[in-house]
């Protein structure tokens, strides 16, 4: 297009006048471009590509704070030139610069907003976006590897628990199991079954009767022998004091039995009966045994109080004095009294203090021999009386 002659935007007079301070330039410019229609990077309202730069004079008038509405005909005018010469190319270096330091600042906040979100950045230091970003990703890298550390530790020590736990509950189910197996052997299983019975300590008491007594056990397991079937069998023994049972496995009970002991002899119109101090008859003797005192007694008395006080005393004597003893009398429980084999007799009062009583005759028979008319007092424990015997006449 052929530009109009005899016109040209350079040899417009410019009036001059002192620049105004830098923020009424920045108002201007505003201004400028809300009335104008220019855009930060100057832009012009025809939509025309920014080319090149206006001349100093026309800067100043642009700017100015006094000439806002001469800078506004002046955009004005440069618009309608440019729209005669599309070809050139017109920049508002004012605007483009304004318009980089915004998007600086732009960029700057928005680096600053994202280190303020990131905790591992160290805002004290003023680095650059790059510096940050990078010391940012290693603190990120180190956060992560930290992390996993952590991690792994964590599986390691549940694995570990997991193992000792699952550890302790087999060791319990397999102890529990061989328990149960146990049990069931031994309760059920002919394994464990009776098959020997031994029986210990008979004297007096047949055995071969003890044995067919208790022979109905056999075959069965050892955790399931009636016993109280055996105590009512071993109970039709009279001779048998007690007894005591021990399982010897897998197939053995021992039965080991206490017999019982005549401590006195009771005459009777066949002979004597030798009897424990319970009142129950062991044997039968047609003679009196050596050694066996005789008690005062009939047979029908043997579960009386003055039988059971005679039979306490003769146990408490020492043996040495109990050999010696031929009689034993007592009319009630508290006046026991024993004859000796020299005729010495012995008052002992009552089955009290038995033991004391019996030191307390040993240290009076060591100092006065026990002759035919000596008789020990021995029922006060602490006070022993030797005295002579009063002559029957």
């Amino acid at each position: 297009m052929k530009r109009p002659e005899g016109f040209d935007p350079g040899s417009l007079p410019v009036p001059e006048r002192p620049a105004p301070p830098r923020e009424d330039r920045a108002a201007s410019d505003t201004d400028a471009s809300a009335r104008g229609g220019a855009t930060p990077g100057g832009a012009t309202p025809g939509g025309a590509t920014p080319g090149r730069a206006p001349s100093d004079g026309a800067r100043s008038l642009l700017t100015g704070a006094t000439g806002q509405r001469l800078g506004a005909g002046i955009t004005a005018l440069a618009g309608r030139f440019r729209a005669l010469s599309p070809d050139e190319d017109f920049v508002d270096p004012v605007a483009q610069e304004r318009a980089a330091a915004r998007a600086a600042r732009a960029a700057e906040a928005a680096e600053a907003a994202e280190a303020a979100e990131d905790p591992h950045v160290d805002h004290e230091r003023p680095l650059g976006a790059g510096v940050r970003a990078a010391e940012t990703a290693r603190e990120a890298r180190a956060a992560r590897r930290r992390r996993r550390l952590v991690e792994r530790q964590e599986v390691r020590r549940f694995t570990r628990r997991s193992r000792h736990r699952r550890a302790a509950w087999l060791t319990s189910g397999a102890v529990l199991l061989v328990l149960v197996l146990s049990v069931v052997v031994a309760v059920y299983s002919p394994l464990m079954a009776l098959r020997t019975i031994e029986v210990r300590g008979t004297d007096r008491v047949d055995r071969q009767q003890v044995l067919h007594a208790v022979d109905g056990q056999l075959g069965t397991p050892l955790a399931r022998i009636d016993f109280g079937a055996i105590k009512r069998q071993l109970a039709g023994f009279p001779l048998i004091a007690s007894y005591v049972t021990e399982e010897a496995p897998p197939h053995t009970l021992v039965i080991t039995v206490t017999e019982r002991e005549p401590i006195v002899a009771v005459k009777t119109g066949s002979g004597y009966d030798l009897v424990d101090p319970a009142g129950i008859v062991v044997e039968s003797d047609p003679k009196q045994p050596a050694g066996m005192p005789l008690a005062a007694v009939q047979p029908s008395q043997l579960g009386s109080t003055a039988f059971r006080s005679m039979t306490e005393v003769v146990l408490a004597l020492p043996t040495s004095v109990r050999s010696t003893v031929t009689q034993v009398t007592a009319s009630t429980s508290d006046d026991v009294t024993l004859t000796l084999r020299s005729g010495a007799k012995v008052v002992w009062g009552s089955p009290d203090d038995s033991a004391a009583k019996a030191r307390l005759l040993a240290a009076l028979m060591t100092s006065q021999a026990p002759s035919g008319k000596v008789e020990y007092d021995v029922s006060a424990p602490d006070n022993g009386i030797v005295r002579q015997q009063r002559s029957a006449g």
